[in-house]
């Protein structure tokens, strides 16, 4: 298996609840290098899939138990849009244990992300005492997290 560092330098406007990217790093150790290109595209898609698993994809049912994410209209994923320019970064390491050396590759993307994300907004949120503890950080739950730690009435949306 591959090993990964990933960096998110976000910013949240603490009036809305979005998280913004200023930097993403994303450096990973996947063997020998046989085709690079190749990698970094398995890289940037794992950790957009990431960020989706971070700042917006969610199951949701109410109280009765019934789906409402049942649509892409209600279950959000991001986009080319959402995504930020990634820097990567590679470190070959070859594995004594597979034909040429080589180990995973994009899949570590996906796993990195959500905790290097929530770690970037636990700072950014820092001065309002808030920590990150459910994902995905939606704006609304960051809202009702500022809200919680000034003591303020939440609508309940923090989760």
């Amino acid at each position: 298996m591959g090993q990964a560092c990933h960096i998110a330098v976000v910013e949240v406007d603490a009036e809305t609840g979005t998280a913004s990217f200023h930097k993403y790093v994303a450096v990973h150790d996947c063997g020998t290098l046989v085709n690079p290109r190749s990698l970094e595209g398995h890289i940037i898609g794992g950790t957009v899939q990431g960020i989706g698993t971070a700042l917006m994809e969610e199951f949701v049912y109410d109280a009765d138990g019934g789906f409402h994410s049942g649509t892409y209209h209600d279950y959000v994923m991001p986009s080319a849009i959402e995504a930020p320019e990634i820097v990567i970064g590679h470190v070959e390491t070859p594995s004594p244990y597979t034909p040429h050396g080589i180990k995973g590759g994009g899949e570590a993307g996906r796993m990195m992300a959500p905790g290097a994300i929530s770690a970037a907004i636990d700072d950014a949120l820092a001065p309002f005492g808030v920590r990150v503890r459910t994902l995905p950080a939606t704006p609304e739950r960051i809202l009702g997290w500022i809200e919680e730690a000034a003591g303020l009435p939440s609508d309940g949306a923090a989760g």
